[in-house]
């Protein structure tokens, strides 16, 4: 059975991001999906290596039971759902946080001569749903367009899921409501 994991990190729950995720979570029961979503700040999740996590780096191991929940959250998953924000023309620290801690070696991804496995294959899709105040273009040709360089297109990938896609609603600031709800019905469209 299809098992989606939704990846969520905003902390306001009246955020047009938590609209996004209300409107992938009714889609998926809709579609009668399995589905767990990752609240990182519903969580609490600490973003930050103390020495003794760091200590661990080269073995894959950790000391945060968080991290081993996620972990086998992702490997149940199919598919991966990302909503964030975009912050000073990237992800979050807190997501960037996600990342760093629990894609671990081993887990996510083995060392090779030429770079890195990813190891994550059960994932077959990914999709990363953001918002950001700058329109998408600017982000894209004035920006370096980090979220679908680095984020999408690079780190994704290099976890082992070959699928990957980015959508952005940009310059959310100035979006009528008749916008913002096209925008939602859109996002249902693609999940």
């Amino acid at each position: 059975m299809e098992q989606a994991l939704i990846i969520y990190c905003h902390p306001y729950a009246k955020s047009f991001n938590h609209a996004i995720l209300e409107s992938i979570i009714a889609e998926l029961n809709r579609r009668n999906v399995d589905y767990q979503v990752i609240d990182l700040y519903a969580d609490h999740f600490s973003p930050v290596y103390t020495s003794e996590e760091l200590a661990l780096f080269s073995s894959g191991k950790t000391l945060d039971p968080q991290v081993l929940r996620y972990q086998e959250m992702l490997k149940k998953a199919d598919r991966l759902i990302f909503v964030s924000p975009i912050w000073w023309n990237g992800i979050p620290g807190m997501l960037k946080g996600f990342i760093d801690k629990i894609m671990k070696k081993k887990f996510a991804y083995l060392p090779t001569k030429t770079g890195i496995s990813g190891q994550l294959t059960n994932i077959k899709t990914a999709k990363v749903f953001t918002t950001s105040t700058s329109p998408t273009w600017y982000l894209k040709l004035f920006c370096g367009n980090a979220i679908n360089k680095a984020f999408v297109k690079t780190t994704l990938k290099q976890l082992g899921i070959k699928k990957t896609s980015w959508q952005n609603l940009g310059g959310i600031d100035s979006k009528s409501t008749k916008q913002l709800t096209a925008y939602l019905k859109n996002i249902a469209g693609q999940i």
